[in-house]
C-alpha cells in the first residue's frame, strides 16, 4: 500500500492477482465449455439419407443411452485402441479413422475430412438405396462397411510399406551405408506401429466372436423387435374380461388386490415351470440370433489375419536381414582382425631389422668391419632370420586357430 495525504491506496499486485485468477476461472470455463461442446456428426438413416447435424455430448448420451466414457472413444483429442462395444441401445465403433454411433435405425457418423470418413458416407448411402432387400439388420450391415474399409485401409497400408522395404532391403544385402540404415530404421518403426494397430483390430474381432453375449448385445434390431413385442403382450394383458383397458396407474380395490394376491403364487409356479423350457431354448435362439453376425465377424478376421500374417512376415524378413548383415559385418570384422594381425607381425619383424641395421650402423670397433662386405652380410642375415620368423608366427597363428583361415 502507498500512503498519500492520510489516503491508503491499494497498489497494482493485488489487482494483477485478481486478473490471474479471473483468467484462470475463465480458462477452466473453456475447458468445460470444450469438453461438453457441440460437435459435427453426419447423421444417416436406413433409407441412405444423410444430413450433417450439430449435437452436444449431452443430447447423444440421452438419445442413444450411452455413458460418457463410451462417448471418449469417439472424442478426436484422445487416442484411444480400435474397440467396438455393443450397448443396450447403439454400437459403439472406433475403427481407425471410422468413429460412429450404430443404432437400430440410424448411424451417428463423426465428421472429418478423412477420406475414409467421407467413403463409408458415400458407399453405405448407396449401398441402403440399392438393397433394400438385404438379410442383414441395419447395423449389421453398417458394422459390416465400417469393418470392410478398416480392413482395406490397413492392408493397403501394409502393401505400400512392403513395396517400400523390399528393395531397400535387398539393396542393403549387396551394400551397406548409412543412408539405407537409416530407412530401415523409420521402415521398422512404421512397421511396429503398423502391426500394433493391426493386432489390436484382429484382437477385438477374436474378442467379439467368442463372446456370445456382446454379439447378443449388437443384435439391435432382434431387441427392438422383441421389446415391442413385449410391450404390445402387456397392452394386451391389461385388457379385462369386457375388453375395457385397465390402467396400471389407477388405484385398485382390496377385493381386486387379494384376488391378485391369490393368483401371484399361480403365476410364480407358472414362471418356474416355463424357466426350464426357457433356459433349454434360450441358447439355441440366441445362437439364431448372433449366427449373421458371427459369420460377418469371423469372415473379417480371416481378412485381418491375413494382413496380420504379411506384417509377420515382412518382420521376418527384416530379421532375416539384419542377421545376414551381423553375419557379413562379422565376416568383415574377421578379415580386419586378420590383416591386422599380419601387419603387427610384419611389424615386429621390420623392428626386428632395423634395430640390428642400427647397432651395426654405429661407430664402434668390431671385426666384422674388417671385410669389406661384412656389414651386407649382416643385413642378408638378419633380413633371412626376419622373413623366417614372420612365417614361423603364421605357422603358430595356424596352428593356435587365432588366425582365421
Amino acid at each position: 500500500m502507498e500512503e498519500r495525504q492520510g489516503q491508503f491506496y491499494i497498489s497494482s499486485p493485488p489487482q494483477s492477482d485478481f486478473t490471474r485468477k479471473v483468467n484462470r476461472r475463465a480458462g477452466i470455463t473453456d475447458l468445460k465449455q470444450r469438453a461438453h461442446g457441440s460437435r459435427s456428426w453426419i447423421k444417416i438413416d436406413q433409407d441412405g439419407n444423410s444430413e450433417i447435424v450439430t449435437l452436444d455430448k449431452a443430447t447423444i448420451m440421452r438419445h442413444c443411452s450411452l455413458p460418457s466414457r463410451d462417448l471418449r472413444l469417439l472424442d478426436p483429442k484422445f487416442i484411444y485402441p480400435s474397440s467396438i462395444l455393443g450397448r443396450e441401445m447403439a454400437i459403439v465403433v472406433n475403427l481407425e479413422q471410422i468413429r460412429c454411433i450404430i443404432t437400430a435405425d440410424e448411424v451417428i457418423l463423426m465428421n472429418s475430412l478423412d477420406g475414409t470418413v467421407g467413403r463409408y458416407r458415400s458407399q453405405l448411402c448407396n449401398r441402403l438405396r440399392r438393397e433394400k432387400s438385404d438379410d442383414l439388420p441395419f447395423e449389421f450391415r453398417a458394422l459390416e462397411l465400417a469393418l470392410e474399409l478398416t480392413c482395406t485401409s490397413l492392408d493397403a497400408q501394409v502393401n505400400e510399406l512392403e513395396l517400400e522395404i523390399y528393395p531397400v532391403l535387398d539393396e542393403l544385402a549387396s551394400s551397406i551405408s548409412t543412408l539405407l540404415l537409416e530407412r530401415v530404421r523409420r521402415f521398422k518403426g512404421h512397421l511396429l506401429a503398423l502391426t500394433q494397430r493391426v493386432q489390436k483390430v484382429r484382437d477385438e474381432i477374436e474378442h467379439l466372436m467368442d463372446d456370445d453375449g456382446d454379439m447378443a448385445e449388437m443384435c439391435l434390431t432382434e431387441k427392438r423387435r422383441r421389446s415391442d413385442a413385449s410391450l404390445s403382450n402387456d397392452c394386451f394383458q391389461t385388457r379385462s374380461s369386457t375388453g375395457r383397458v385397465i390402467s396400471k396407474s389407477a388405484p385398485t380395490s382390496p377385493e381386486r388386490s387379494v384376488s391378485g394376491l391369490q393368483m401371484l403364487p399361480r403365476a410364480l409356479s407358472g414362471f418356474a415351470n416355463s424357466s426350464k423350457y426357457g433356459s433349454s431354448t434360450g441358447s439355441s435362439d440366441n445362437e439364431e440370433r448372433i449366427q449373421p453376425l458371427e459369420m460377418l465377424l469371423e469372415a473379417y478376421f480371416i481378412v485381418i489375419d491375413n494382413t496380420l500374417n504379411t506384417l509377420s512376415s515382412l518382420k521376418e524378413y527384416i530379421d532375416d536381414t539384419e542377421d545376414f548383415l551381423n553375419i557379413k559385418l562379422g565376416n568383415i570384422q574377421n578379415l580386419l582382425i586378420k590383416f591386422e594381425m599380419l601387419l603387427t607381425a610384419a611389424t615386429l619383424v621390420a623392428t626386428i631389422f632395423a634395430a640390428v641395421a642400427g647397432v651395426f650402423g654405429m661407430n664402434f670397433e668390431t671385426s666384422v668391419f674388417d671385410y669389406p662386405s661384412g656389414f651386407n652380410w649382416v643385413l642378408a642375415i638378419t633380413g633371412i632370420a626376419c622373413v623366417a620368423l614372420y612365417f614361423a608366427l603364421l605357422f603358430y597363428f595356424r596352428y593356435k586357430k587365432v588366425l582365421p583361415e
